[in-house]
This record gives structure tokens, C-alpha cells and sequence, in this order.
């Protein structure tokens, strides 16, 4: 016991040199946002308001870090960075130790690398344990509650071709959110929403808003696990049957991020469509079972011709008269239910679902999509299945639809601190259809086969190596492949992180796949060749002082045609002023490609619960300037003002996104309220 304290003592005195990172952390990027960028990089088609909630939940915790003392187990598998093997080994030292002095004491828990120490830090701390009531009286749910007002404000300084006589509102963007929030236990909140082009109370937005959500979600009161009312988002299992949530999908940064199921959780952002919206509630039944229903019913937009829904319009956008017939054009209605046991190592997991449409789904179909969803009724039921046997952890989920079956399973092995291995084999027929499905794949939880393999070692100070093979295929026809195929990726990262406040990183990406030669009709297929090059640059010279370096390469070609290249250099430098509250950044960028598959990603900071990473093609340069003013604990104010100037072009886009000139220019403004 001695030696534990003074092994306590010397971390206490050294959290005094090591303070500067804690101060470094409000300028510079945080190890989730590089995290987020990979995922947007590596899986294109994640929006940006996917991550909305996400984003929101971390920000959240950063504002209001778990107590470790205090800390559960549900609360520390929200962070997928932490292995059951690190939490289980935190709780226990806990329990055997008592309270922590200091976050620093985490070097003393069996298995916390520093990698995941750099993961983990911005979202914890330690602070003595308070006497508090297990259900909190309404008084005190009032006077220890929560509330925030966010509102933003786009103004284009450009003009679109759309608004010359399609759009039928203002270029502006706008949106307004109100939350409420009670520690752990109580959320709610509305949020409104009117996209450039939409009118607003006007036309048939005559109620204001475009958008309008509700949300409800109650935690952790009694036998009651959850329960959300009005928009809500569901995770069970691997994701085969229904995963609404944040999907971590195959990125260099977070391959080896546990899986898990958030099982019902709130939706504050503005996606219009991937929620539900009715009731859900998580009761437990017994210390190891937990019981969840879920019923939820509201309109889509999208075509019906002929009694039949023939398309299903996705975007939330009804700016003009053709895409505001499309709104509210029929209903979608789903129930269901999960019934999960865990205990010790062993965790098993079922859960089913059934939803149909108002009128019969009958989508034109063409050849690479004849087994995709269709008919007016459908259902899939799952089970899902974990078990950890000493350092070896097996994830895994069997699925069926009204067509088809998915199986996904993971290996994680973890010998020690230094090495880390995963093996993941997925098949999902290619007739299996689950609306609500999200997992790990290349492209889509449908058509398709593969086997990934992943490790990373740490074998010298300061250095980490990552490497992943995956060998994909396709059973049937996709989009721009006119037969069965299949595919290759590999990536390489290497990263040096030889103190705090600097690190930096190479990491390298090949992938093989097949596709149609343009204009033969799907008569010629060719192997195409994708190679993506980044070194990455992170130093904080002073407390006050931020700056990141980020050079891209990429090439495509395929076979016998000509190769097509691209590159980009991003430099960015954030200042946090010593005499105000208020932290710049200022972000250029150069790029050059050759044509749309060479294209590059620049990301650059956002507002507040957003991420941002959009790809460019041709020549050109971007340049960004954001601002973070916080006058005290509940006023902040932001502002973010971009340009893109194009070298190789006199007119950005086309049809109605169609801007004449070679400029396009954004401001963006927010402004939130704590109180």
C-alpha cells in the first residue's frame, strides 16, 4: 500500500508539467475530430448531420466530464476507444483502491495504453464522491438542470441558378435549437430547421420551420433503463437489423474501437431522416436482463405514382414546388423489441422488428438493383452474441429479413499493451434487406462478402504501427458494375507522437475494385487503382498557439486508361488570445486534381456539433477563418467565413446549384445561451 501512495504522490506532482496539454486542448484538434475525419474520408456517404448527435453527446462530456469516482459501467462503454477488458480492469481497481486522487492514477490500471490515456482524458476527471439521492425529487431536477439555446445562420454570398425562378425562399439557412438536460438522468428538447431555398412561412410552410423535432429520453430512474418520446435512435447487436446511430465503419483511426449497441438514445439534430419518431423504453427486468420496445410512426417524403411509393427522397430539401410535392407523400410504421442478458463475460442479444409502408414500395428497378427492398411488408430478427474468454473478445450477429440472411463476426485480440489484432468475417446475402441496418462493410449491409484482418503494434517509444487487409466481394451486380466482382484495400499508418504537444502521422491506402468503362454499356469491365497518400502534422508550440500541417496525394486509374492524379496542401494555425475569451483559427489550403475519382478531402473546424469535411476536384484554393467567442460561462458566439477560388473554371457546379463565377463564398454564424 505504500508504494501505491507514493506511486500516487509522483503522479500528482507530475500532472503539475504536464498541465499545459489540459490548457493546449481548447485550440487544438481533439483526438475525436481526427477520428470523425477519418470516417468521412474513408465512407463517403456520411453527412454531415449523421454525426450531428455524436458530436453533441462528446461536447457534452467535455463540458461535463464523467467523475471516476462516481463512474459506471453503461457510462464507460459509451466511449468505443475502451475495450471491456480496460473497464473492467478500471472498476475493479476502484473497488480494490477506492476513490482516485488524479486522472493520472488511470496509468496505474492494467491495459491503459497511452494511446487510449489520449483518448480518454478530455472526457473525465476525478472529483470526491457526493452523497446523492438515487431518484431525484422534482426540486431538484429544476434546480440542477441544464438548458442551452443554439441558433445558426448561413448567408451564401454567391447566388445559385435555382433562385432565379425554381427556389421558392431565401438562400438563407437557419436553424434553432432549445435542450434540456438533467446530469445522466433526463433530456429534451425541440429543434427547427429551414434549409437554403425553403420558404418560410409562407407557401406550405406556413407553420415557419420546414422542420420541426421533439425529443424525450429518460435514463437510468429506477427499473427503467430508458425511455424516449417523440424522435429517438435505435442500436442493437452488430447493426444487421437496425443501427440508426454513429457507425464507426473501416477507418485507419478507430479499427480497433469496440463495437457496441447504444440501444436507445436521443435525436436532437437535424437529420430529417434517419430517426424514429414515436416511443421506445428499456426496462430491466433483472440485474442481468434487460427488456426494450420500440413503436414508431411518421411521414417520408418521396414519389407515389399509381397507389405505389416508387422512390424514397431522402435529402430533406423542399425548396422548389417539385420537391415539396414530395413531402409528407406516405407513412412508414415499425415495431419491435430486444431482449438483451449480460452477464460476466457473456453478453447474448435478440431483437426483431417489422415496419411497412402505407402503400405498396415498388421502386423502378434496375439489374444491379433487382434484390433490393420492395413490397409493402417486411421484417428481420437477429442475434447477436459477445463473449470475452481472458484476452481474446468474440462479437458476432445472425440475421434473416423476409429474403436472405447476414452474418457478421469479429475476433479482437489484445496479447498486451503493445500489440492488438482483429479479424472480422461479414456475409450478407445479396437479396437480405433491413432498412434500418448499419454495420461494418464497404458498402452496404446487402451483396456482399469479405474478410478483414488488422493489426497495430507500439514496439518502440513514441511510434505506432497499423496495418489491415480486406479482401471483398460482390455476389451481384452494384451500381457501376455489370456482374459479380470483387476487391482489395490495404492501409498502412504510422504515427510518432514523441511528446504531447507534438505528433504526426503517414498513412497510406490501396484499394482494387472493378467497375464499367464508361459508354460500352457494362459490355467492358476493368479493374480500377486507388492510392491515397497523407502525412499529417500536429504542434502546439505554446498554450496559446496551435498549428497543423496536412498533405494529401492521391492517383486513379484503370486498366489502359490514362492515370489521373491529385494533391493537396492544408496549413492551419489557431490563436487563443491571452487578454479575451476568444480562440481564431485561419486555414488555407491548395489543390490540384486531375479529374472527380482523384479528387481530395480538406477538413476544417465547424460550428458547434458539426464536422466538416468536404472533397474537391480541379485547381483551386480554399481559405477559412473561424472565431469562438465565449463572453462567460453561458454566452458564446461564432463565426466562420470561407471562400473556395477556383483556377480552372468560370461557373461552380450545375443545374440549379449552378453559381456563374469562380468563387464561392459562405458566412456562417452561431450563437448559443446557457442557462
Amino acid at each position: 500500500m505504500k508504494k501505491l501512495y507514493y506511486f500516487r504522490l509522483l503522479i500528482l506532482i507530475n500532472t503539475l508539467f504536464i498541465s499545459i496539454v489540459n490548457n493546449a486542448q481548447n485550440i487544438s484538434t481533439s483526438v475525436f475530430d481526427e477520428v470523425l475525419e477519418e470516417l468521412s474520408v474513408h465512407n463517403e456517404g456520411v453527412a454531415e448531420d449523421f454525426t450531428d448527435d455524436i458530436i453533441e453527446e462528446l461536447s457534452e462530456r467535455i463540458t461535463e466530464p464523467l467523475n471516476l469516482n462516481t463512474v459506471t459501467r453503461p457510462q464507460l462503454e459509451q466511449f468505443p476507444f475502451l475495450n471491456d477488458l480496460q473497464i473492467e480492469n478500471l472498476l475493479a481497481y476502484l473497488y480494490i483502491h477506492g476513490e482516485m486522487q488524479t486522472v493520472y492514477e488511470l496509468q496505474l490500471v492494467s491495459g491503459m495504453d497511452r494511446k487510449t490515456l489520449d483518448y480518454l482524458l478530455p472526457f473525465i476527471c476525478v472529483r470526491p464522491v457526493e452523497n446523492r439521492r438515487v431518484s431525484p425529487r422534482f426540486k431538484e431536477i429544476l434546480s440542477y438542470s441544464k438548458h442551452e439555446v443554439l441558433t445558426r445562420l448561413d448567408i451564401p454570398l454567391y447566388k445559385k441558378k435555382g433562385y432565379e425562378k425554381t427556389y421558392l425562399g431565401s438562400p438563407l439557412y437557419h436553424s434553432l435549437r432549445y435542450g434540456f438536460r438533467y446530469r445522466d438522468y433526463l433530456y429534451a428538447g425541440v429543434t427547427a430547421e429551414k434549409d437554403a431555398g425553403e420558404p418560410f412561412g409562407a407557401l406550405y410552410n406556413r407553420s415557419g420551420y420546414d422542420y420541426y423535432s421533439f425529443y424525450f429520453l429518460l435514463k437510468n430512474v429506477g427499473r427503467i433503463r430508458s425511455l424516449a418520446v417523440g424522435n429517438y435512435r435505435l442500436s442493437f447487436g452488430q447493426g444487421l437489423v437496425v443501427n440508426n446511430g454513429f457507425s464507426l465503419g473501416k477507418t485507419s483511426a478507430s479499427d480497433f474501437f469496440q463495437h457496441r449497441s447504444t440501444g436507445i438514445g436521443k435525436h436532437s439534430s437535424t437529420d430529417e431522416y434517419n430517426y424514429f419518431r414515436g416511443i421506445a423504453a428499456a426496462v430491466s427486468l433483472s440485474k442481468p436482463l434487460t427488456l426494450s420496445a420500440f413503436y414508431s410512426h411518421r411521414s417520408l417524403d418521396g414519389t407515389v405514382s399509381d397507389g405505389a411509393i416508387t422512390s424514397i427522397y431522402k435529402t430533406g430539401l423542399h425548396r422548389s414546388r417539385t420537391e415539396a410535392d414530395k413531402k409528407h407523400t406516405f407513412s412508414l410504421q415499425m415495431a419491435g423489441g430486444n431482449l438483451t442478458y449480460q452477464k460476466d463475460q457473456l453478453k447474448l442479444g435478440l431483437t426483431g422488428m417489422y415496419y411497412f409502408f402505407s402503400q405498396p414500395y415498388e421502386p423502378e428497378l434496375r439489374k444491379y438493383a433487382r434484390y433490393n427492398l420492395q413490397g409493402r411488408t417486411h421484417y428481420n430478427m437477429g442475434i447477436d452474441y459477445q463473449y470475452r474468454l481472458h484476452k481474446f473478445l468474440w462479437q458476432g450477429e445472425a440475421a434473416i429479413g423476409r429474403h436472405g440472411q447476414a452474418f457478421l463476426n469479429r475476433l479482437l485480440y489484445t496479447p498486451s499493451q503493445i500489440y492488438k489484432f482483429m479479424l472480422v468475417h461479414r456475409y450478407y446475402a445479396h437479396d437480405y434487406w433491413a432498412l434500418f441496418a448499419s454495420s461494418f462493410t464497404e458498402s452496404a449491409v446487402q451483396n456482399e462478402n469479405g474478410w478483414y484482418l488488422a493489426g497495430e503494434v507500439s514496439p518502440l517509444p513514441y511510434w505506432t504501427f497499423f496495418g489491415s487487409i480486406d479482401l471483398f466481394s460482390f455476389p451481384w451486380w452494384k451500381y457501376r458494375i455489370s456482374k459479380p466482382s470483387q476487391g482489395v484495400e490495404g492501409v498502412f499508418k504510422a504515427t510518432f507522437s514523441p511528446r504531447k504537444q507534438c505528433n504526426m502521422y503517414v498513412s497510406y491506402q490501396y484499394q482494387q475494385k472493378e467497375r464499367d468503362v464508361t459508354g460500352t454499356g457494362g459490355e467492358v469491365i476493368l479493374p480500377t487503382y486507388h492510392h491515397r497518400l497523407r502525412y499529417r502534422l500536429n504542434y502546439v508550440p505554446q498554450e496559446t498557439i496551435a498549428l497543423r500541417t496536412t498533405l494529401d496525394g492521391t492517383s486513379f486509374h484503370s486498366q489502359g486508361k490514362e492515370v489521373g492524379y491529385g494533391y493537396q496542401l492544408t496549413q492551419s494555425a489557431s490563436w487563443l488570445l491571452p487578454w479575451i475569451p476568444l480562440v481564431t483559427t485561419l486555414q488555407g489550403s491548395y489543390f490540384h486534381t486531375d479529374d472527380y475519382d482523384s479528387r481530395v478531402y480538406i477538413s476544417e473546424k465547424g460550428l458547434i456539433y458539426t464536422f466538416y469535411t468536404p472533397s474537391f476536384q480541379g485547381e483551386g484554393m480554399r481559405f477559412s477563418f473561424h472565431a469562438r467567442l465565449d463572453l462567460d460561462d453561458r454566452w458564446m458566439i461564432l463565426g466562420k467565413y470561407a471562400q473556395t477560388i477556383y483556377c480552372d473554371r468560370d461557373e461552380i457546379g450545375s443545374g440549379y446549384d449552378l453559381i456563374y463565377g469562380n468563387k464561392k463564398e459562405d458566412i456562417q454564424l452561431q450563437l448559443r445561451f446557457k442557462f
